[in-house]
């Protein structure tokens, strides 16, 4: 991983505690932007962990190296630099120091991304390498274990949800000038889902302690309040305790 730390403009409590917040959630349920919203209202920095696996198998893709490999795929992983730099539209992504942000958004990509995301050996480095750039808290987090591998004490965990057509749906419009039809991108996140739920290493599921946050018939201004409810009643909780200490 890359030195440079990603930092957020945004309103913040000075001084006070520098939370770990935790989105998990499948393809399309909206954790990307929740998490960007986030950060910037904290101030907080924004980890995208869903771009660190696009980054990968882009450059899986540009090497020629096998999805199935899951050695070599590590052993990629571990000769990369990966970054993520703030800009006000959203992080930009670069990999070896050049931006390749654009690039990961294809849907040859965003297929192989869950395809690596399956092995061990990657999950393990990614993990490792995630674990130490939230080390000292304050940021936000999004993937699909985050509350229950990569910062299992986190102390504010959400489980973004939604149902399967409309993600589907959401997905497809966010890049309609796509060839895909949007039965075929609702199908893939089908396939996704199965691959996401059924793997051996960290399966995705909600950790036993998270708010469960459906969005399938609810504005993003919805969503973004009830995740600023949860937070901020954490963040009050935490400061009570500290003062009666």
């Amino acid at each position: 991983m890359g030195d440079r730390v990603p930092v957020v403009e945004g309103k913040s409590n000075p001084g006070g505690k520098r939370l770990v917040i935790a989105i998990d959630g499948p393809a399309g349920s909206g954790k990307s932007t929740l998490a960007a919203l986030l950060a910037r209202k904290y101030n907080y920095i924004n980890i995208e962990t869903g771009a660190m696996y696009r980054v990968l198998a882009f450059k899986a893709i540009e090497h020629g190296i096998p999805l199935e490999d899951g050695a070599k795929l590590a052993a990629l992983a571990q000769q990369s630099r990966i970054e993520l730099v703030p800009r006000p539209e959203g992080n930009r992504v670069l990999l070896d120091g050049a931006d390749v942000t654009e690039r990961l958004r294809s849907q040859e990509v965003t297929d192989a991304a869950s395809k690596v995301s399956v092995h061990p050996l990657v999950r393990e480095w990614m993990v490792d390498s995630q674990r130490k750039m939230g080390a000292g808290g304050g940021i936000v987090m999004e993937g699909r274990d985050i509350g229950t591998k990569v910062f299992p004490d986190a102390e504010v965990k959400i489980f973004l949800d939604a149902a399967p057509e409309i993600r589907g749906t959401r997905r497809f419009l966010e890049n309609p000038a796509s060839a895909a039809h949007e039965a075929s991108v609702v199908a893939e996140l089908h396939a996704r889902d199965q691959r996401d739920r059924t793997r051996a290493n960290s399966p995705l599921a909600p950790a036993p302690d998270a708010v469960l946050i459906d969005s399938t018939y609810l504005t993003l201004d919805q969503v973004l309040a009830r995740a600023v409810e949860l937070i901020d009643a954490r963040l009050s909780r935490i400061q009570r305790s500290e003062m009666q200490a």
